[in-house]
């Protein structure tokens, strides 16, 4: 499909202004966004859906929005929307928007996976999806919602973005640049490259993260480990805060990069049970020299 920039550009200047922006979702990452994009000067004027009154009551409070309005009328106003939802949910953000959806209005999100965003998205807007520039900002907190929201989330922080071949050159860059404009460290690659990366450094972290504290907690003595629990335990668990929801859907969403990859760690858990059994020190100590030089490594690369 041909693009639409010139269009677009009557409207959007990258170089400085990117119109009526939508935040479809203002938790941690909409609010923040907002935040971000008003701070910058680079919007005339930020929009806020939502679900939840109380995110959206603290968005416009704290001044990351400037007015609440449903997804139809969103999508007929705005130049740009940005999905800031659980992954699942984006589906039906979608076909909400598909029937008004101008030529005009670019679709970028903040999606943690991308191959099933990518799949409702085509199947959804069919020809409409060369508007749409799949991203994924690597940034966030164990706390969510609006509250938890602030200016600098994304400085310094890279976001990914996985173009579409539909996508046009101007198109990409135009997303490209918005992400830039909330402080993000752009970087481009391949959806399927994505989902495997971050089933690794980002999912699985979160899976392990939720199943430490559920194991303590659904132990008989719960209430004396806890009592007893210190930094380690509260920063491998921190993340374990974060929203169920989202992290439900980003399991379901990429199970079969997520299956791999904990297929892999509990061949690592059961070879390191099979070495604390065995009495085996020296083989523990090999493993956990291994894995504390690359983590050493991993901090002197920062």
């Amino acid at each position: 499909m041909k693009s639409n920039l010139g269009k677009r550009m009557t409207i959007i200047n990258p170089a400085s202004n990117y119109g009526t922006v939508t935040i479809v979702g203002v938790g941690l990452i909409g609010a923040s966004l907002g935040l971000a994009l008003k701070k910058a000067g680079v919007v005339t004027k930020v929009l806020g859906v939502g679900r939840s009154k109380e995110n959206l009551d603290q968005a416009l409070k704290m001044g990351a929005i400037d007015g609440v309005v449903d997804l139809v009328e969103a999508t007929k106003q705005s130049d740009v929307i940005v999905l800031c939802v659980p992954v699942a949910q984006m589906r039906a953000a979608f076909e909400v928007m598909e029937p008004h959806l101008e030529s005009r209005t670019m679709i970028t999100d903040a999606g943690s996976t991308k191959g099933d965003v990518i799949l409702a998205a085509k199947e959804v807007l069919g020809k409409k999806a060369c508007q749409f520039v799949p991203a994924h900002p690597i940034a966030g907190g164990a706390q969510h919602g609006a509250s938890a929201a602030r200016a600098d989330l994304f400085q310094g922080k890279q976001t990914i973005i996985c173009p579409l071949q539909e996508n046009s050159p101007e198109d990409t860059a135009l997303i490209t640049g918005f992400w830039e404009s909330a402080g993000s460290a752009v970087k481009k690659i391949g959806v399927v490259q994505h989902d495997a990366i971050y089933a690794a450094v980002s999912h699985l972290p979160h899976i392990l993260s939720y199943a430490l504290m559920a194991s303590v907690v659904n132990s008989e003595d719960a209430d004396q480990k806890l009592g007893h629990v210190g930094a380690g335990f509260k920063d491998f668990t921190r993340i374990a805060a974060s929203s169920p929801e989202m992290w439900r859907d980003i399991c379901l969403g990429n199970r079969a990069a997520i299956l791999k990859e904990l297929d892999q760690y509990l061949l690592i858990v059961n070879h390191m049970r099979k070495l604390i059994a065995e009495n085996d020190g020296a083989g523990l100590e090999k493993l956990f020299n291994k894995a504390s030089k690359a983590r050493q490594d991993l901090d002197a690369s920062e």
